[in-house]
């Protein structure tokens, strides 16, 4: 049988850290001591309260059956007290919140419920590569976004063509920032809310990390925070980063009604709802969010700030983060991106991710993830010093 692939399918690149593993694990079967510094996948444990609360709630039957498409009504309204308690946004969970089966899914929804072939996704490059995938996935077109250092790695919605504003129906944001580490200002947000609203573009912002800050005196902010957001956007966010959930899937998200029940008639036919069980450890996750928070930040915090000054002794030019467990450099010499991975990886037994994993903008810097111990994160500064380049 001659088995074909749809275009969709064989007209994507290669998934970045798919083929970053498999080049891994190559090296691995070698023998060699790979340090991995690419996935953001957290290392810290599932707090303790967190698991017993899964323990003790896959034991009840009830919870063994389908879920909610939307989410139990019990999560839906404990997100929407987080909301409350945590950036003073009042909204709805009946009619503002769903559950999503981790933020990356609502990500991947969001161009099937708003975007029609022909229609345009403003896109933020470099950024996370679902943004542009799921666009070309819904039959639409994704518009780049150039996210530059001298802009504070913010785009600048004013060189937007009329022509591209005409046809754009979406605008995909995310702050703090992956991969930059970057945070918007408030004179961004509120920019991009009155630009939204001239335009009639949906704002979809991708909050995953706002949990994931060094600096009690900036922490970062929603969007929906903001005077005019709700009518104008909604916001993702993912329980992975804030409570080492990565495995789990649970995620949310919240804002415009009508934009939220578009994501809704999405998740209905094409998956389900999240296991009970889990969205029950998810409400005792956002009912104790504070709970060993600063202790998981800090310790992000003294690895971020580990790895940037040992790349700056050894003169390599860090953007220094203010949150996110990334860390985002300019790779040394004038190095190409895919050049600079490959020699780490096959010199040094290090695993970055290149800028331009994230787009054609990102060519020039590489990120790294500090999801690793500090022993491992000194060793590699070590390994990328020996290398003289």
């Amino acid at each position: 049988m001659n088995i074909s692939w749809a275009d969709r399918i064989n007209n994507l690149p290669p998934y970045l850290f798919a083929e970053i593993d498999a080049k891994k694990q190559a090296l691995i079967d070698k023998g060699v001591d790979v340090i991995d510094l690419g996935v953001g996948d957290p290392d810290i444990p599932t707090p303790e309260r967190i698991i017993k609360a899964l323990n003790l709630s896959a034991q009840n039957p009830s919870n063994h059956r389908y879920p909610s498409y939307a989410g139990m009504a019990s999560f839906r309204s404990e997100v929407a007290s987080w909301y409350k308690r945590r950036f003073d946004v009042t909204v709805d969970g009946d009619k503002n919140v769903i559950i999503l089966i981790g933020s990356k899914e609502g990500v991947a929804h969001a161009p099937l419920a708003f975007i029609n072939p022909g229609d345009i996704a403003l896109v933020p490059d470099p950024g996370y590569p679902v943004y542009n995938i799921a666009t070309e996935f819904a039959g639409g077109t994704p518009y780049l976004m150039p996210l530059l250092e001298e802009n504070g790695f913010m785009p600048d919605l004013n060189a937007i063509p009329n022509d591209i504003l005409k046809k754009s129906k979406i605008m995909f944001l995310n702050y703090p920032n992956n991969p930059t580490s970057a945070f918007a200002s408030d004179d961004f947000f509120n920019k991009a809310i009155e630009f939204a609203n001239k335009n009639n573009i949906l704002i979809c912002h991708d909050a995953a990390y706002t949990e994931v800050y060094f600096n009690e005196n900036n922490k970062p902010k929603s969007f929906l925070e903001y005077d005019g957001a709700l009518e104008v956007g909604l916001e993702f966010h993912s329980l992975s980063k804030t409570f080492s959930m990565t495995g789990w899937r649970l995620g949310h998200v919240v804002g415009n009604e009508k934009a939220v029940a578009g994501i809704g008639k999405v998740k209905t036919n094409i998956d389900s709802g999240a296991f009970q069980a889990v969205q029950e450890a998810g409400i005792e996750a956002l009912r104790n969010y504070e709970d060993g928070l600063q202790e998981r930040t800090e310790i992000y915090k003294k690895r971020s700030m580990l790895l940037s000054e040992g790349l700056k002794k050894i003169g390599i030019d860090v953007i220094t983060p203010e949150g996110t467990f990334y860390v985002w450099f300019k790779n040394p010499n004038g190095l190409k991106s895919s050049e600079f991975a490959n020699l780490l990886l096959e010199k040094s037994g290090i695993v970055m991710t290149p800028g331009t994993g994230f787009g054609i903008y990102g060519e020039g810097y590489t990120r790294a993830s500090v999801t690793l111990d500090d022993e491992q994160l000194i060793e590699a500064v070590s390994r990328i010093e020996k290398l003289a380049i």
